[in-house]
């Protein structure tokens, strides 16, 4: 199945466009982060209260959100295992005497003929928040890093690596913008979304820098931008199908997925389309921005030294 055959779209002629849109993005991004005053950081990075229930009889997980929404009780989350679902909640919301109370008297209005068991109620501190922290940084840090080198060693120059990694950035950074836009929790699925984007992205821009430089052993003598253009052109298909199948699969998460997905299909959404983005026009732009300076700056040293010997 073919949904376009060929295409000869000029991307390099347009790249300023597209830096400005992407800037744009970015600083809408910032923008954003200013006016809603930072993440909001869920349970895994804030610590809170911890409650761990048995039910006489197995209760759907969705019944039991719907019953603490009703009372008040919002920013938590749930887990479940058979009888047993445990609620944890943020240290800031509720104290934990409260939320104690509060939960006993949501699933006894909720719950009449089906009593609870509290088996354990525990404290969860800030501490397991900042090495949570920590964690996501070293993840993202040392993801960047390993990118680098594999893309570097890959395509045998630096520049392509940091091209790509920049697209990455790109992406994530944006990304994070949506969900401090959407006032989402920040937890570990949301780490691992981003870090899902990255892997995504990534693949993306190494299937096109493969057939660039493909492309260029066998026009040597052909122009740097025209080559790009071509092998653009020449994967533009692959690219949207691909994406557009995972754009597919995110949107069933994200509608159907239920609570538990909504975020992580909220970021794949956004990154699906992100990740096409940066590889066209960010990554590539890149990478034919600095040749073509390198290139200048060569042919003015070469005018120079022959000025010189004059």
């Amino acid at each position: 199945m073919q949904i376009f055959k060929s295409t000869n779209i000029d991307f390099i002629e347009n790249r300023r466009k597209f830096f400005f849109i992407s800037a744009m993005m970015l600083l809408l991004t910032v923008f954003i982060f200013i006016y809603r005053g930072g993440p909001n950081y869920g349970i895994d990075f804030t610590g809170g209260v911890l409650m761990q229930t048995s039910f006489q009889q197995e209760v759907k997980l969705q019944d039991v959100r719907f019953a603490l929404e009703r009372n008040n009780i919002n920013s938590f989350e749930l887990q479940s295992s058979g009888n047993a679902v445990m609620i944890r909640v943020k240290k800031d919301l509720i104290t934990r005497e409260e939320f104690e109370s509060s939960v006993k008297g949501a699933i006894q209005e909720a719950f009449p003929n089906n009593s609870m068991t509290i088996d354990r109620v525990e404290y969860v501190g800030p501490s397991v928040g900042a090495y949570l922290s920590k964690q996501a940084f070293y993840a993202f840090f040392f993801a960047f890093i390993g990118m680098i080198v594999y893309v570097a060693f890959r395509f045998k120059s630096w520049l392509w690596g940091m091209a790509s990694v920049l697209g990455i950035i790109h992406d994530v950074v944006i990304s994070f913008g949506f969900v401090i836009f959407a006032n989402k929790e920040v937890s570990i699925t949301v780490i691992a979304a981003l870090l899902t984007v990255a892997g995504y992205s990534i693949n993306d821009t190494i299937v096109l820098f493969d057939r660039i430089k493909e492309n260029l052993r066998f026009s040597t003598k052909e122009d740097f931008g025209k080559v790009i253009n071509t092998s653009i052109n020449e994967v533009l298909a692959r690219t949207v199908v691909t994406s557009l199948t995972v754009f597919m699969v995110a949107s069933s998460l994200f509608f159907f997925g239920g609570e538990v997905l909504h975020t992580f299909s909220y970021i794949m959404l956004i990154g699906t389309i992100l990740g096409v983005f940066s590889t066209l026009f960010i990554c590539t732009p890149i990478v034919y921005e600095w040749e073509q300076r390198k290139k200048n700056r060569l042919k003015v040293a070469v005018k120079k030294g022959y000025a010189n010997s004059k």
